[in-house]
This record gives C-alpha cells, structure tokens and sequence, in this order.
C-alpha cells in the first residue's frame, strides 16, 4: 500500500512476537491472499477502496504464553461478551455512518457477527470464504472461489 512510518514498540510486548513495524518480514498468508486478490484484480489501492471498505469486526490479537494466537470466539465467556458487545457497537456506528448496501463478512464467523450486531433484516449481509491456510477449501484457489461468491451476490468485477 506504499505507507512508510514508523511504528513505536508498545510496553507489554509479547516476547516471541515483537512489533517490527514496517520493517517485519513474516507475512501472513489471509491477509496476502486477501490483499494480494485487491490488487490483482483492482490495481492501485483506490480503485478497491472507490469501491469497498474492509473493518475488521475485532482488530485486537491475543496471544498465548507461546506467542499463538488466539480468535476472539475462543475466548473465554467473561472476556468475550464486553469485548463483543463493544465490536456490535463499532460495527453498528460504521453501518450507520456509511449506509453501505451490504456488508460481506469474510468467513463465517464475521457473518454471524454482523447478523447478530445488524439484525438480520437490518441491510443484505453475506459471506465469502475465509483466506485462512487453516480451511483446505481456501488452499484449492481462494480468489476464484471468492470471486464466484461475490458475482453470485450480484456484485459486479
């Protein structure tokens, strides 16, 4: 995306996963995939963003004592529902504030989300297959399958 800035260390840092900032060489294969696709298939950045907007309904990451980690949905129930409840709050100001036509969750457990913050008469609310190494499905192609998902909805490529 061409951003160059640095990014300050935050106090707390996981010791087996350190901010490197722009300068961290680890990639990460959904969001290589997910990005990857954007560009392909859009070009420079502002052509996919002329188009779409991509929030991430719970954009902290958890990490366990070896450094792995842990999805929101595997947390535990007391820590889950306040952290929920403020992800719905979030989800349901960008809704109203964007008036989208609808909302695709990538994977099922965004679209559930989405469904359970919006309702589900709220606006359209679809999915397309998640770009995790963990699904076998998405290992077979995932941007042809995505883009069979997305014309399917009655979006146009």
């Amino acid at each position: 995306m061409g951003i160059e800035e640095q990014v300050d260390r935050p106090e707390g840092e996981h010791p087996k996963r350190p901010i490197l900032g722009f300068e961290c060489q680890r990639s990460e294969v959904s969001g290589a995939r997910l990005w990857g696709w954007a560009q392909e298939r859009f070009g420079p950045p502002e052509e996919f963003f002329a188009r779409f907007f991509v929030w991430n309904y719970c954009p902290l990451v958890f990490l366990e004592e070896t450094g792995r980690n842990r999805t929101p949905d595997k947390l535990p129930a007391a820590e889950r529902a306040p952290l929920f409840a403020a992800c719905d709050k979030a989800l349901q100001r960008l809704v109203a504030w964007l008036e989208p036509d609808r909302v695709i969750g990538v994977g099922k457990f965004a679209e559930k989300q989405a469904t359970q913050a919006l309702g589900k008469n709220a606006l359209a609310i679809n999915t397309i297959l998640h770009p995790s190494p963990a699904s076998p499905i998405a290992n077979r192609g995932w941007a042809p399958q995505v883009e069979k998902q997305l014309v399917a909805m009655g979006i146009e490529l």
